[in-house]
């Protein structure tokens, strides 16, 4: 056996330990958003429904200004009636505040009207609000567990990657950055047992002179297709 390759594997796995816990940290993330896209389109209901109180009271304002305006012209019409003297402006004046009071009731029921949109609009809130708070007290458990799988996949992670620095000392320096930027490629591990005669990742053939070198210890070569470290097996 090479004399580097004992801690070249003993690397090899302290790595994979770290690799593994990323993947389950990354496992959690589908879990956590599906959490947060619920919670998210909650809160957008909620939004929508305060959206929806602000434009009904904008409606009763509007017609409550609109009332104070036919009424102040009404109370106008009424004392310009007290001083006409001609009966065709006369029976003008009251063709007139005949239309405007008809128009003004209508616009008084529309108001009453209105009110009810906002007592409506406030009802839906509310019921949007109790539901967003359901919703987050529902989660509330499965967040907490969630919390806890990635707190202690953190810990396991920190672990394993104190224990890498620690193993990468005892590989050759020069070896180490190699192995390093092999495993910055696109290959799941930087080294691979032969396989029969080929790369245990690409199963390229391996010349015969280089897999006896290998097979004899003499070297840690590394594969002309696919570029991981090779080794032979014992």
């Amino acid at each position: 056996m090479h004399p580097d390759l004992e801690a070249l594997l003993a690397l090899q796995d302290k790595d994979v330990a770290v690799t593994n816990c990323d993947a389950r940290l990354k496992a959690l993330e589908p879990e956590l958003r599906a959490l947060d896209e619920q919670i998210a389109a909650a809160e957008r209901v909620v939004a929508q429904a305060h959206a929806g109180i602000q434009a009904a009271l904008n409606r009763r304002d509007g017609l409550e200004g609109k009332i104070a305006s036919y009424r102040t012209m009404q109370e106008q019409r009424r004392q310009r009636l007290e001083w006409v003297r001609g009966a065709k402006e006369a029976s003008t004046l009251m063709a007139e505040l005949d239309l405007a009071r008809s128009v003004l009731a209508k616009e008084e029921a529309e108001f009453m009207r209105s009110g009810d949109a906002v007592g409506e609009a406030e009802r839906k809130t509310a019921e949007a609000e109790n539901a967003l708070q359901l919703m987050r007290d529902a989660q509330a458990a499965q967040r907490e567990g969630l919390a806890g799988r990635r707190q202690e996949i953190a810990a396991e992670r920190e672990s394993a990657s104190r224990a890498r620095e620690e193993t990468s000392r005892a590989v050759n320096p020069a070896l180490l950055a190699r192995y390093d930027r092999i495993r910055r490629g696109k290959a799941p591990l930087a080294i691979f047992p032969l396989h029969g005669s080929s790369c245990g990742n690409c199963f390229t053939a391996v010349p015969t002179q280089r897999k006896a070198l290998i097979q004899r210890g003499a070297t840690i070569e590394g594969c002309e297709a696919c570029g991981v470290l090779l080794y032979a097996k014992e």
